[in-house]
Order: structure tokens, then sequence, then C-alpha cells
């Protein structure tokens, strides 16, 4: 049964205001069902690790906690990844 697993969390490294950001979320959003999304604005002072290394990459996104892409979504990527992680979790 699908609702017993936990679905897998997508990462998205964000700040205000971040279009590109915006974009990749309509990108992903046929694929919603299908994973968490996480949201963490790296402007706040609790994330200044995530500034430090992501300030100019934005949006970057991590699966699981794992990095998986930046900037723009790589479709095909994210597919396979996310394929991967739910196979792995059955």
């Amino acid at each position: 049964c699908s609702a017993s697993r936990s679905k897998p969390v997508l990462t998205l490294f964000t700040k205000k205001p971040c279009p590109l950001c915006d974009e990749a979320k309509e990108v992903l959003e046929p694929y919603k069902r299908r994973f968490i999304l996480q949201e963490v604005d790296i402007t706040l002072p609790e994330n200044s690790a995530w500034y430090d290394k992501y300030k100019y990459d934005i949006p970057v996104f991590h699966l699981n906690g794992k990095f998986l892409m930046k900037h723009r979504v790589d479709i095909q990527k994210f597919e396979d990844q996310l394929r991967k992680v739910e196979l792995q979790s059955e």
C-alpha cells in the first residue's frame, strides 16, 4: 500500500524574491503528490551555512538530503532519482 511508506523529501533552497524558484515549482507541480516539498529560506540567520554555500546558485534542490540539481529543474534527472528513491522505500 503506497500510503504506508513515507514520501521522499524534496528540499528547495530559496530566498525572496526568486523567479527561478517560482518557475521550478511550476515545473514540479505535476509531481507534487509523489514528494514532500520542504522550502529552506537561505536568508534566515539559522540557515547561514546554506546561504554561504548556495547564495549564487538558487534554486538548489536536495532529494532526501542529497544534492540533486541547481538553477533549473532537470526533469529527466528528477524523474530518475525520484523513481530510484521510491523503489528503495518499497
